[in-house]
C-alpha cells in the first residue's frame, strides 16, 4: 500500500499558550484529515510571533506535504499570520482594494461604519488562492512552497470549519492513498489497567491496526483504527469493534460520541423508569451531567445535595445513630441517603454518593478519596459499593460522579 500523505497542524495565538484557551480546531481538523486518508504527523501551538511562526512552518514543511494553520487573521496588531507566512514563503503582501470595498459594504448593511483597522484583512499573499469566508471578514489562503500545500485558516471555529469544508476538503478527497476509520468504545467505572487486561489477548489478532487506551477520571476510552480503501477500512474497523465489544460485554456504555449520562438516560427512558439522586461530596455533579442531556426531565426527577450531616438527617431521613456509629461517609449512611431520596421524589430508583474528596478530612480508616455509593429501587432491592480514588479534589469528584452513573446503568442492565 502506498504511504499516506502527511499533514501538520499549527495553531497560532498567544492566548492558547496560557490557561484560558484551548486549541479545539486541531481536534476537528484531525478527524477530517483522517477521513481523507491523510496522516497527522505533527501538531503545535505557537504565539503571535512572526519568527516563531516561520520556524514552526519550516519544521512542519519538513515533515509533511500539507501544513494547515489556524488563527492570527484578525484585524488587530497581534494578528501577524499573513505577514509571517508571506515572509517565510518569500512572497510579498498586497492590499486588495476591491476586497476593502466589499468589506465596507458588508459593514454598512449592518448599519455600522467599518473600523479602519479591518482593512488589514484585505492584505493578500501574492500567488496565494484566496478562500472565501461566508461567516466573517477574514479570508483564508492556500499556497504552495516547495511542493508543500500551505492552508491558512481563521481561528474562529465556525469560520475555520466552513472554509475548510467548502474550499479545502473537496480538493483533499482522493488525495490520500487510504482512508481511516475509527471507533471509540467507552467504559466507565473501571481502571485503565483492568480494561487492558481484558482486551490484551486481542492485540495479537489486530497487531496491524492501532489500538489506543485513553483514561480520564471515571472513564476509559478504547480507540480502534483501521486504514485502507473506504470499504476495506470500514469492514476491518467493524470487525475490530465486534471483537472488542464481545470481550468487554456490558461494560461498554457507549460508542463513538455517546456520553455516559446520555446512555443512562436512554436506558431509563426505554425502561420507563425514573431516577433521583442524593449527592454529598460531588455537590450535584452527577445531576449536572444528567441534566446536560436534552429531555432528561422525562426520567430524572431531582436531587438533594445534603452536604452537612444535619441536612442528611433532615432532608433524607438518615438516622443520627447511623452517623454517630458509622459516620456520614459509610455504606450505612449511603444506603439511607438513597432510600431517603427515592422516598422523597417517589422515584423508581435512587442513587447516593458520600465521600471524602479532600484535600483534608481523611483518617487512617477512611483516607481522602474514600467514597461510598448506594442504590435503592422501588420494591426494596438495593446495592452498595466502596471506592478509593487517588488524585486531587476535582479528580475524586469527577470519578465519583461517573462511577455513580455507571453503577446506575449496570444496575438497570444486569440487576446488580
Amino acid at each position: 500500500m502506498t504511504s499516506a500523505p502527511r499533514a501538520a497542524i499549527i495553531a497560532i495565538g498567544s492566548e492558547m499558550l496560557g490557561p484560558l484557551r484551548r486549541d479545539t480546531n486541531s481536534l476537528w481538523l484531525t478527524v477530517r484529515l483522517e477521513e481523507a486518508g491523510i496522516e497527522i504527523v505533527r501538531k503545535s501551538v505557537v504565539g503571535d510571533d512572526p519568527e516563531a511562526i516561520a520556524r514552526e512552518l519550516s519544521c512542519a514543511a519538513a515533515d509533511a506535504g500539507w501544513v494547515i494553520t489556524t488563527g492570527g487573521l484578525g484585524p488587530t496588531a497581534d494578528d501577524v499570520t499573513v505577514a509571517a507566512v508571506a515572509r517565510w514563503a518569500n512572497r510579498s503582501v498586497r492590499r486588495d482594494e476591491a476586497f476593502v470595498a466589499a468589506m465596507k459594504k458588508r459593514w454598512e448593511r449592518r448599519g455600522i461604519p467599518m473600523p479602519a483597522v479591518n482593512e488589514k484583512q484585505a492584505d493578500f499573499i501574492d500567488g496565494a488562492r484566496v478562500l472565501a469566508n461566508p461567516r466573517g471578514t477574514a479570508p483564508g489562503f492556500w499556497l504552495e512552497k516547495d511542493s508543500v500545500n500551505v492552508v491558512i485558516l481563521p481561528g474562529v471555529p465556525s469560520e475555520m470549519r466552513e472554509i475548510f469544508e467548502q474550499s479545502v476538503e473537496p480538493a483533499m478527497r482522493g488525495s490520500g492513498a487510504a482512508t481511516v476509520r475509527r471507533r471509540v468504545l467507552r467504559i466507565a467505572g473501571m481502571a485503565e489497567s483492568a480494561v487492558e487486561e481484558l482486551v490484551a489477548p486481542l492485540y495479537r489478532k489486530w497487531s496491524a491496526d492501532p489500538v489506543t487506551i485513553l483514561a480520564s477520571p471515571g472513564e476509559v476510552e478504547l480507540h480502534l483504527v483501521a486504514r485502507g480503501d473506504a470499504i476495506e477500512a470500514e469492514s476491518r474497523v467493524a470487525a475490530m469493534e465486534a471483537d472488542f465489544a464481545e470481550v468487554l460485554a456490558h461494560r461498554v456504555h457507549g460508542r463513538d460520541g455517546s456520553e455516559l449520562a446520555a446512555s443512562v438516560g436512554r436506558l431509563l427512558k426505554e425502561k420507563g423508569r425514573t431516577l433521583a439522586l442524593a449527592e454529598s461530596c460531588t455537590g450535584g455533579l452527577a445531576s449536572a451531567l444528567l441534566t446536560d442531556v436534552p429531555g432528561s426531565s422525562a426520567y430524572f426527577l431531582g436531587t438533594v445535595v445534603p452536604y452537612a450531616d444535619a441536612a442528611k438527617e433532615e432532608l433524607l431521613g438518615v438516622l443520627p445513630e447511623t452517623i454517630r456509629r458509622h459516620g456520614a461517609v459509610s455504606e450505612e449512611a449511603a444506603r439511607e441517603m438513597a432510600r431517603g431520596a427515592r422516598e422523597r421524589f417517589d422515584s423508581d430508583l435512587a442513587a447516593s454518593i458520600t465521600g471524602i474528596a479532600g484535600p483534608d478530612g481523611g483518617s487512617e480508616e477512611k483516607p481522602v478519596g474514600t467514597v461510598f455509593f448506594a442504590l435503592a429501587e422501588r420494591g426494596g432491592r438495593e446495592a452498595a459499593k466502596r471506592r478509593l480514588y487517588g488524585g486531587d479534589r476535582a479528580t475524586v469528584r469527577r470519578a465519583s460522579a461517573m462511577f455513580s452513573l455507571e453503577m446506575i446503568r449496570r444496575f438497570v442492565v444486569t440487576g446488580s
